[in-house]
């Protein structure tokens, strides 16, 4: 669909629903098309046969087919936490034992990560999006020491000379360094939970000098966001910012400065430090001061192909759910405001131009994998509909408190 067609009108008029937006977004109605989507899918990974291969993960759905593109959960596949971590979320919203069966399954299919020597960085993703949740919602000990190993797995990425994790292992040759991505703040998350529940107090450390280093040198005087930091592997010295996935290394990638969001936001839950909640909003608030009027980015703010770019719906759905819990450590306007926002996202992401209804069994359309490589342009991928679901059962608690 064209940015064109995106906008007309529509964006008009959610900012004219801007003044109540809880009023008029229906969270129920949002979850319960999710379910009916996870029983979708379930059906086509079934087959006709009535089985599944639990290590086949649903990836994306191309802008031209109606069915999921799976891949094998692997050292390599950053994204195999997700549907997992869906079906958890799915289960805390309707409580289905059918539905937690399948999380299991799907879950179990990743322990290899916590017994084999780390990939790269995304061990966070992976393991935290299905054991975690698995655990939040379950108990289960077998869960919980899986997460304590894949901790301890990722910090041997840990550089201390540098301050940060190595992203990207294979890649040092190719920027000529250390290299941090940005993406890497939402692997802060299990460094930080492993320090609070029998792991090694060592991992929060970790955490925060690796949260530190990135507000240092990984951020423009505007507060925008570098895809990639590199670093001197042996001083630490920092050398430059790159992207990888932007238009450019000065543009602002959407979905980069959406983790940039989400993983301040949790590094302030975690450390109650109020550096990080004074940054955040600055970061917070370059992005949301540059939203099309619909709240959903194009996937790389200096596209100067906008408003014929593509959008990018999983970094709405990602700052989404980061602004929710934000609002929440904001008492007053800039609370308030960073909730509106999000639900305006949310309302967005919900209706028609951007679900899929019956044409494809995910949540969503209209994401941006990997625009530079011609990868999953204009597609449905499978972390869009994660942070999607998150957001949603993030502002149901809220609106029940």
């Amino acid at each position: 669909m064209n940015a064109k067609t995106l906008c007309a009108g529509f964006g008009l008029c959610l900012l004219a629903a801007c003044t109540t937006p809880e009023r008029d977004f229906d969270v129920d109605e949002a979850l319960s098309y999710c379910d009916g989507q996870v029983r979708r899918t379930l059906a086509e990974l079934k087959g006709t046969d009535d089985s599944i291969d639990y290590t086949m993960m649903p990836r994306n759905i191309a802008d031209s087919l109606d069915s999921w593109h799976c891949r094998k959960a692997a050292k390599e596949e950053w994204c195999s936490g997700f549907w997992p971590g869906i079906l958890w979320y799915d289960y805390e919203a309707t409580g289905d034992e059918a539905v937690r069966e399948e999380a299991e399954q799907f879950t179990a299919s990743l322990k290899f990560l916590s017994e084999t020597p780390a990939f790269d960085h995304d061990l966070g993703f992976l393991v935290f999006c299905s054991y975690g949740n698995g655990y939040r919602l379950t108990h289960n000990p077998e869960y919980k020491q899986v997460l304590l190993n894949t901790a301890d797995t990722l910090a041997t990425l840990f550089n201390p000379r540098v301050g940060t994790i190595l992203s990207w292992p294979r890649n040092v040759a190719l920027y000529g360094g250390h290299n941090t991505i940005m993406d890497n703040m939402i692997n802060l998350e299990l460094l930080f939970w492993a320090a609070k529940n029998g792991g090694d107090p060592h991992l929060a450390e970790i955490a925060v000098s690796h949260a530190d280093t990135t507000m240092k040198y990984h951020f423009r005087p505007d507060y925008s966001s570098y895809h990639v930091a590199v670093y001197d592997t042996l001083s630490g010295r920092f050398l430059r910012g790159v992207t990888h996935q932007g238009h450019a290394d000065s543009s602002m990638w959407a979905r980069g400065q959406a983790w940039a969001i989400y993983g301040y936001t949790v590094v302030y839950r975690e450390t109650r430090d109020e550096r990080y909640l004074d940054f955040v909003q600055k970061v917070a608030d370059v992005y949301l001061k540059r939203l099309p009027e619909d709240y959903i980015p194009y996937w790389d703010f200096d596209d100067p192909a906008i408003p014929d770019a593509p959008r990018d719906a999983s970094a709405a759905c990602v700052v989404a759910s980061a602004l929710l819990e934000l609002s929440t450590y904001l008492p007053g306007d800039k609370g308030e405001e960073y909730r509106a926002a999000a639900i305006n996202m949310l309302a967005s992401l919900s209706s028609d131009p951007y679900r899929c209804g019956d044409a494809k069994p995910a949540f969503l359309l209209h994401s941006t994998g990997h625009k530079p490589a011609g990868s999953e342009i204009d597609a449905s991928i499978i972390y869009a509909d994660y942070y999607y679901i998150e957001a949603l059962l993030r502002l149901k608690k809220m609106t029940e408190q």
